[in-house]
């Protein structure tokens, strides 16, 4: 049957191809051209999957490194993203991951430059984490609790400063020593090292 039937498919692309500009045309071409040569240019692939490896193995000798800085001191952990993270995971299992959330809650409320929104941040602050029977209530003396809330009378961006200070050293003595000994940790220790044996040992 002939393709110039009326309503054939391949009569009406060949007249959508005419109807196309000279240019359009000689554009694809010079496109199709460039495709082959870089299908045929396997050293290209090569090239970027070796920079591609070798950024990843400075990235594993960085977070290997980081790891074992964990248990150097508390400090060296919360300056660490990853083990800030980590940290969380375990206090979860503990069921009181409150206490680094009411941290790091207290840690951007003093980024805060606006003081209406340092007012309302601090009125949310207090009712999630401070007050008595709050939700998310952390685990702070009453003497504590209520220097907080006579802060929170004129909020500035030092108004949890004891109360953050009280927690983070529950976590420091309590939870810390925990999550080091815990087998999550165990485990991230011993491949941490692992792949600095192996370094070592390929130099």
């Amino acid at each position: 049957m002939s393709c110039w039937m009326l309503g054939c498919p391949a009569l009406s692309l060949c007249r959508g191809l005419a109807a196309l500009p000279i240019t359009c045309l000689e554009r694809a071409k010079d496109l199709k051209t460039c495709l082959r040569i870089l299908l045929h240019k396997p050293e290209l692939g090569h090239k970027i999957g070796s920079s591609s490896k070798l950024q990843l193995g400075s990235r594993q000798r960085d977070s290997s490194r980081e790891v074992l800085e964990w248990r150097e001191s508390f400090d060296q952990l919360l300056k660490s993203k990853s083990g800030v993270n980590a940290f969380h995971t375990f206090l979860k299992t503990e069921y009181s991951e409150e206490n680094l959330d009411f941290w790091l809650a207290c840690e951007d409320f003093k980024k805060t430059r606006s003081k209406t929104k340092l007012a309302s941040k601090a009125n949310r602050i207090f009712e999630e984490f401070v007050q008595s029977e709050a939700p998310r209530e952390v685990n702070i003396d009453h003497e504590t609790r209520e220097i907080t809330r006579k802060n929170l009378s004129v909020a500035t961006s030092a108004c949890f400063n004891e109360a953050q200070a009280k927690t983070r050293t529950l976590m420091e003595k309590d939870s810390y020593p925990r999550f080091l000994k815990s087998a999550s940790y165990q485990d991230m220790t011993k491949q941490a090292t692992s792949r600095g044996t192996s370094k070592r040992s390929h130099t």
